[in-house]
């Protein structure tokens, strides 16, 4: 029985006939990769602190992040996808295993060959991007960046897999292939530091790359993949130069994005030590809803906006768009509100152990703070982005993330001297903001119209029933105080449930008496859902009997 379990419903899954259903299902995958992610950070926090080692670590990222952001990210996201899904809707197969064949072959000539030189430069280059680091603390960044330079290699395979498998609408073994990354450094924190000592963090993202690329590989063979060492066709092969002409400038903005996160690491490296840590905390802490509701929605409904487009069908393609973006802000807007009225509890549950003292507990909820002004907006770039890629435009992202950073930039440096690491995200979360409405706009130019009047009722709804859950988690937080000692982690986080599945009661009821839409779909995807599962489970259990 469980062969059979794994063999339908992992490799051989039947692909997502909707984008609620695909990204139901990127969304509880999602959920359990992310609290996983919790998990591990809690680790971190506990064993570390908001210290000298997590800045090392979270500094060490930056330069093989940037490798796969750059050679892989950018190519999935804004080229291959969109030529791969259209090579397979016009029954051209052979072409786009060769195609992915050539790609893999030139992502990893690419990636070991720019992984060498920056491993031989690192030295010079930690010395750039960590400024306010000590010499003892830049060396140890220089050993970790040098060992996690191999997890590029193994994202970018499987990232070129993940694209393969969204492409045909296979969302299930994409969406669980982070869980096995952040478990493999889990068992970083847990086995190998006590092996090795700090530097078995860095030997943990290894792993946990390597883990991400082996969940995927059965699946993307499954559909008809195999690999041919053959580089005679890499060049010559017009889909891949079309894939690299599209990544071009889809690369220079995600370069943009690193710059980003170049400025903050720059900037946090001359604050407080534990500054860099504690600013990869909070983004981590916002990220659960940004993962689960943001890119989820927006991975999910890439391939049909591809679809739309290569139809030449606009009707089809505003109103896939306008549902989908509607749908982040049914579940942004009130998680919003949630983390801003609970980031205390939230950041105290999730990080507040054994090295992660009151103070680091006080500055990550303020920065958590902050962030969850801009939630909405971070949440709907990655949609509004990929509604231009699945055009074949990825230069309008390019400048309007340009035009964001360079707000960031200035930004920082009007604010850090007053607020510190506060001024950091207050700068991030603008930046955010200018980043997304840049890219409303412009593509509302592109249109007609975006379902303007559709979408303004529904965030109008969406608000009120926010509104009415925050007055409600506010009032149930203050009430918990009297039920439950605060000063213990069971009183903590018995206040965090209370109010917050409190707030969310609120929320759902307030939805289904202002029957706002997207909660009338979500219920009926969710009941389908529900049905659909257990109908599977009792098939099973009757093959097993």
């Amino acid at each position: 029985m469980i062969k059979k379990i794994i063999k339908n419903n992992i490799l051989d899954s039947r692909p997502s006939n909707s984008v609620i259903s695909a990204a139901f299902v990127i969304t509880m995958a999602g959920l359990v990769s992310r609290f996983l992610g919790l998990i591990r950070d809690r680790f971190l926090a506990s064993a570390f602190g908001a210290g000298d080692t997590l800045d090392v670590y979270y500094a060490a990222f930056r330069i093989p992040d940037l490798i796969y952001n750059l050679l892989i990210l950018g190519a999935l996201s804004a080229a291959f996808i969109p030529v791969f899904t259209g090579l397979i809707s016009r029954e051209k197969e052979d072409e786009a295993w060769k195609m992915a064949n050539n790609i893999i072959n030139l992502a990893l000539t690419f990636i070991i060959l720019l992984s060498i030189i920056l491993a031989i430069f690192a030295p010079v280059l930690m010395k750039i991007i960590t400024p306010g680091f000590s010499p003892e603390k830049t060396a140890q960044a220089v050993l970790f960046t040098r060992i996690m330079f191999f997890s590029p290699l193994f994202l970018g395979i499987s990232g070129i897999f993940g694209g393969i498998l969204t492409s045909f609408k296979h969302f299930l073994v994409y969406s669980i292939a982070p869980l096995f990354y952040n478990l493999g450094i889990i068992i970083g924190v847990l086995v190998f530091v006590k092996l090795w000592g700090p530097i078995g963090l860095a030997w943990g993202v290894v792993l946990g790359a390597l883990l991400h690329m082996l969940a995927q590989y059965p699946a993307a063979r499954a559909l008809g993949y195999r690999h041919l060492w053959s580089f005679k066709e890499c060049f010559s092969d017009r889909k891949v130069r079309k894939v690299i002409r599209l990544m071009i400038p889809r690369t220079l903005g995600i370069a943009i994005n690193q710059i980003n996160l170049f400025v903050i690491t720059i900037f946090a490296s001359t604050l407080a030590a534990g500054s860099l840590a504690i600013m990869n905390f909070a983004q981590n802490l916002q990220g659960v809803p940004l993962g689960i509701f943001g890119s989820s929605f927006a991975i999910a409904v890439f391939p049909t906006l591809s679809a739309f487009h290569a139809k030449k069908d606009d009707r089809g393609f505003v109103g896939a768009f306008s549902k989908t973006f509607r749908q982040i802000l049914f579940f942004v807007i009130p998680a919003s509100v949630f983390i801003l009225l609970l980031r205390a509890q939230l950041v105290r549950v999730v990080l507040g152990a054994g090295k992660f003292d009151w103070e680091d507990t006080v500055l990550t909820f303020q920065v958590l703070g902050v962030f969850s002004l801009s939630l909405f907006a971070q949440c709907l770039v990655p949609l509004l982005a990929r509604s231009f890629y699945s055009m074949h435009d990825t230069k309008t992202p390019f400048y309007i993330a340009l035009a964001a950073e360079a707000v960031n930039i200035l930004a920082v440096f009007l604010l850090i001297g007053r607020f510190q690491i506060l001024g950091l995200a207050m700068a991030f979360s603008l930046a955010s903001l200018v980043q997304m409405s840049m890219l409303l706009f412009a593509l509302r130019a592109r249109f007609d119209i975006l379902d303007d009047k559709i979408i303004i009722q529904s965030v109008v709804k969406i608000a009120a029933a926010s509104i009415a859950a925050g007055i409600g988690i506010q009032g149930a937080k203050y009430a918990a105080d009297y039920f439950f000692n605060i000063d213990t982690f069971l009183g903590i986080f018995a206040q965090l449930a209370f109010a917050g599945f409190f707030g969310a009661f609120l929320f759902v009821a307030a939805s289904q008496l202002l029957r706002t839409e997207e909660f009338m779909e979500f219920k009926k995807s969710f009941t389908k859902r529900i049905f659909k599962g257990k109908k599977e489970i009792v098939e099973n259990l009757n093959d097993f009997v």
